[in-house]
């Protein structure tokens, strides 16, 4: 989420305004579609390690998260050196983290107010998303380097279609959807969105549709992504404050691909929305200023980090509800992360303690604070098992 003064994005194009529940084809931006790129190396396992809450259990039986186990890491990144990285919003800056001495080991300047660190599709590069200065800075997982930015409008946040065709940046400020080369970043074609402050996503279980959170709207979007249309636009229940109902934030499909889990950071919980109709089928209490989603490693359960009561509710997918509150003492600011490759860490960023905070998985309890710079955001832990990221600040498959 943004700060406040950033709530009120541009007005919407007049012609899509008025289509608030049916396909926007006339509002897509026209473009070649990109061709499909080949599949990353499948990831192998690497030595067992034990698996948080039970590994022993069994997964469901059918789960998009398979290839996300513990120690599961694709050819390609199981070289790099296991670090966290963590945009400083309010200082322009990275720090990154070794995660077995909990230092920063790492410091340098990026453009204004990145947001996110985005691990790309092939797994090759992190993206550095500096919203307000309108580039992507690239660094290389192999060396934890930043390299030349790259000028692209807008990058709130960066997600990649799951064939890996397309980079889809979630130009939030500027209301739309932008297809971009996937390596270049060059724009294919924009998608005018018909809800405000479009930021969050995933995919359903087939690829064909991606359903994102509209936060200053209180909409939820599901795109057609093979024709570059609005779906559906759905309406929350309102359960927030008077003046802004609803403020949807991550998006997480459930490991059995049924069902969308999405966080509401004005409503403090989650909806859980049908995956094929898109109908909101129930909400979720966890606490306030609910805000980041993350899958544990053996597809059991959810982790919801709730930013206004400085805490994390461990949700149980089978249950459909809360089974454990990871408190932090004295309250904090749980924003977004990533868990460890071998599942026992959920690391999240503190955005208004200017630290980072560690929470051990197994034991269910905060472990470390780390001072950084001011306004930490969307922190990446690198790398991660699975095959190819999807975006964000690690949705992998």
């Amino acid at each position: 989420m943004r700060e406040a003064r950033r709530g009120a994005a541009r007005p919407l194009l007049a012609a899509c305004a008025l289509t608030l529940t049916t396909t926007m084809s006339a509002c897509a931006g026209e473009g070649p579609r990109p061709a499909a790129t080949p599949s990353a190396p499948a990831p192998t396992a690497a030595a067992a390690a034990p698996v948080p809450h039970g590994g022993a259990k069994k997964a469901p039986a059918r789960d998009v998260y398979a290839g996300d186990r513990a120690g599961m890491l694709s050819p390609v990144v199981a070289s790099f050196p296991s670090l966290v990285y963590v945009p400083n919003s309010e200082s322009g800056t990275v720090s990154v983290i070794d995660p077995r001495t909990y230092k920063v080991v790492r410091h340098f300047h990026v453009g204004r107010r990145p947001q996110h660190v985005v691990p790309s599709w092939d797994l090759k590069t992190l993206w550095v998303n500096n919203n307000d200065g309108n580039t992507l800075t690239p660094i290389d997982p192999a060396t934890g380097e930043p390299g030349k930015p790259i000028r692209v409008e807008d990058p709130y946040n960066l997600y990649f279609t799951p064939d890996g065709a397309s980079a889809l940046v979630m130009a939030e400020r500027l209301n739309r959807l932008d297809f971009r080369d996937p390596h270049t970043f060059a724009l294919r074609g924009s998608l005018p969105m018909p809800c405000r402050g479009i930021n969050h996503a995933d995919f359903t279980a087939d690829g064909e549709t991606m359903l994102a959170s509209c936060e200053f709207s209180g909409h939820l979007v599901a795109i057609d992504l093979a024709r570059r249309e609005v779906r559906e636009v759905v309406s929350l229940p309102h359960r927030g404050m008077a003046h802004h109902p609803n403020m949807p934030q991550d998006v997480k499909l459930s490991p059995d691909g049924t069902t969308f889990y999405v966080a509401d950071m004005a409503a403090g919980g989650v909806w859980l929305v049908d995956a094929r109709d898109f109908k909101v089928e129930d909400f979720v209490r966890t606490g306030a200023g609910a805000h980041g989603l993350y899958v544990s490693r053996d597809s059991r359960n959810l982790y919801v980090s709730n930013r206004g009561a400085g805490s994390v509710s461990v949700v149980s997918f089978a249950r459909r509800r809360p089974v454990d509150t990871w408190r932090i003492p004295g309250g904090g600011s749980p924003d977004m992360g990533g868990v460890s490759a071998d599942g026992r860490r959920l690391w999240l960023a503190g955005r208004y303690h200017g630290v980072v905070y560690v929470f051990d998985t197994e034991k269910g309890r905060l472990i470390h604070t780390i001072r950084v710079d001011a306004g930490p955001h969307g922190l990446a832990v690198y790398p991660q098992p699975g095959a190819h990221s999807l975006g964000h600040t690690g949705v992998f498959r």
